[in-house]
């Protein structure tokens, strides 16, 4: 793996992991390209609506750090449970806040197999955590619930296109417990604003209020559709614009492994 020097390279890095959540999914045998200096640790399955139980990501480890990558929407039954934006108690947690149920849903389905896998990794190592879209969303709750109730007490996530995942209190307490959080959103990328920031259920009066998690490192670019102004790839070219030279030792390293190809040349 190509060397790591700040923020923007592991910004570029974690965004080539977060597509290999995609890969996972598409393959029949759940492979996926593992950058050079990791193993797998586990792989792991959720449940969205409907109840059947698909990979949803992975957890890495290499001498130096730990992560965990949450994968976004590949199907039907994912969308579904994108649209399920009442909100429940986020319960893992003593602060009195609220989620988004298909989200929280959906995670609550991995987080004994997450806690269990991290249970015997070193806490003494960073453990970074990452996802695109859903899987940003996904990202959130997990890093938050990490902090609170497991030996790995400093997770450092970093999101993609994430969309809002709770109330001002989840906000809150995220802000009070994970301490350093890097949330990349297109200003064109319309995922970054649903829920809205007052969700209202059709022919109910009940209002819930929704709010981003800090800190916003804001992009803005334009692809000509809905699709590209949200895709993975995208965030990837557009963050590896500033680190040319790292994207390029990084996919020269690890064939597959990055989401735009052609910036291996």
């Amino acid at each position: 793996m190509g060397n790591i020097r700040n923020e923007g390279d592991r910004a570029v890095f974690l965004a080539a992991v977060c597509g290999q959540t995609y890969a996972q999914f598409d393959h029949a045998d759940g492979s996926f390209v593992v950058p050079q200096g990791y193993s797998v640790v586990q792989s792991f399955q959720a449940k969205s609506m409907g109840g059947i139980r698909e990979p949803f990501g992975f957890i890495l480890e290499s001498p130096q750090d730990i992560i965990i990558a949450w994968r976004g929407s590949s199907s039907v039954n994912n969308w579904l449970s994108n649209m399920n934006a009442a909100q429940i108690k986020f319960k893992y947690v003593k602060e009195d806040c609220l989620t988004h149920r298909g989200f929280t849903d959906i995670y609550s389905s991995a987080r004994d197999e997450i806690l269990a896998a991290l249970g015997s990794l070193s806490p003494d190592k960073p453990l970074y955590v990452t996802g695109h879209s859903l899987g940003g969303a996904l990202a959130t709750l997990c890093a938050l619930d990490t902090a609170v109730n497991s030996a790995h007490k400093s997770p450092r996530l970093y999101t993609y296109g994430s969309p809002r995942a709770g109330d001002p209190a989840f906000a809150k307490a995220f802000s009070q417990y994970v301490r350093s959080s890097f949330r990349y959103a297109n200003l064109f990328d319309p995922a970054t604003y649903v829920p809205p920031t007052i969700y209202k259920l059709p022919r109910q009066e009940k209002k819930y209020y929704y709010t981003h998690v800090q800190t916003l490192y804001s992009l803005s670019f334009q692809n000509g559709t809905v699709e590209l102004n949200h895709a993975l790839r995208s965030y990837f070219a557009v963050l590896s614009r500033d680190r040319p030279e790292y994207t390029k030792a990084l996919c020269k390293e690890n064939p597959g492994f990055c989401p735009v190809p052609e910036l291996t040349v």
